[in-house]
């Protein structure tokens, strides 16, 4: 394990969502955010020279090209290229440079579609991840391969943890590209003022799990202290909540009367996905430790009307 008091750490994908909750976090640690206008992690030569510039103890890595059911499937080779491309970048960069520990970001849509519930870290290679994001998807399972290979042929302490469905403040709220709570959020905003009814992809029964963006910084700076297993570990909380019930949810929080409607000739994605996060708490994470979900719901809603239209993905 490698563990200071004083350690210096990198965090790829520092404008992003979860990178940007690290902005305000109480910690003893040094943290250094780089974004895509500091370092193209497509290209080896800028991410090697951005790495050597802060000569951080550790990384936690977090880039990533990422979207929604329609991004996912639209651009699904750019997804897997451009990925492929960061995750080797990054684990090179580090490994070549000495960085100390690695800890890198995967998802839960790497687990097979026909996977038995709920999701255990045993069975991320044992079948093909669903078909809407399948793309994305292999890029994440080769950055767990990639760790893993590192870690047999050079010792290297690089470790890997799978969140579910993250959402919070400094989301991406496209339409088209952003996930599942940040494009709600928006479609309902945006009826709101417009007067119009909203209309939202399938049938809204799909199940999901929901981890609040701050939580996540907390598990991975605990888990950079006390994780050094090469087994991915699940991090996310694990209570499922309905689309339909997101939908309603965030249509209550903002006060919109008007009308959802489901388009079901529109995919729906996965049924559900529930994981198992039960080698964390084993390793001393409390639950309870958790934010309240529909209090997280209403500060994530508050900061969207509070930097509506200057927020990322609204054209």
């Amino acid at each position: 394990m490698y563990y200071s008091a004083d350690m210096k750490i990198l965090i790829t994908g520092g404008t992003g969502m979860v990178g940007s909750a690290f902005k305000n976090i109480d910690t003893r640690y040094e943290l250094i955010l780089i974004g895509s206008s500091e370092c193209d992690l497509t290209d080896y030569q800028s991410t090697i020279t951005a790495i050597n510039k802060y000569t951080p103890d550790a990384i936690i890595h977090l880039a990533a090209r990422v979207g929604g059911v329609k991004g996912n499937s639209d651009y699904v080779a750019d997804f897997y290229s451009d990925n492929i491309r960061i995750n080797t970048n990054v684990l090179l960069a580090a490994h070549s440079l000495g960085v100390r520990k690695v800890l890198s970001l995967l998802s839960t849509c790497i687990y097979p579609d026909n996977a038995i519930y709920p999701l255990t870290e045993d069975q991320i290679h044992n079948g093909a991840p669903h078909q809407s994001n399948f793309g994305y998807a292999y890029a994440k399972r080769m950055l767990e391969v990639q760790s893993r290979a590192y870690h047999q042929q050079y010792g290297s302490n690089f470790i890997t943890a799978v969140p579910n469905n993250l959402f919070g403040e400094h989301d991406n709220f496209d339409l088209e590209n952003g996930h599942v709570i940040p494009a709600i959020i928006r479609k309902v905003y945006e009826a709101k003022q417009s007067g119009s009814d909203i209309i939202l992809w399938g049938d809204g029964t799909p199940l999901r799990e929901f981890t609040y963006s701050k939580d996540l910084t907390k598990i991975l700076l605990f888990l950079l202290e006390r994780y050094d297993r090469i087994e991915p570990i699940n991090v996310g909380n694990t209570n499922e909540y309905s689309i339909k019930d997101i939908a309603m949810t965030i249509a209550d929080i903002l006060d919109y009367q008007g009308n959802i409607v489901w388009d079901t000739s529109k995919p729906k994605g996965q049924m559900r996905k529930p994981s198992d996060n039960s080698k964390l708490l084993n390793m001393g994470w409390n639950k309870e430790e958790y934010s309240d979900f529909k209090t997280s719901l209403e500060k994530t809603c508050q900061w969207f009307l509070n930097n509506y239209p200057n927020v990322r993905g609204v054209k």
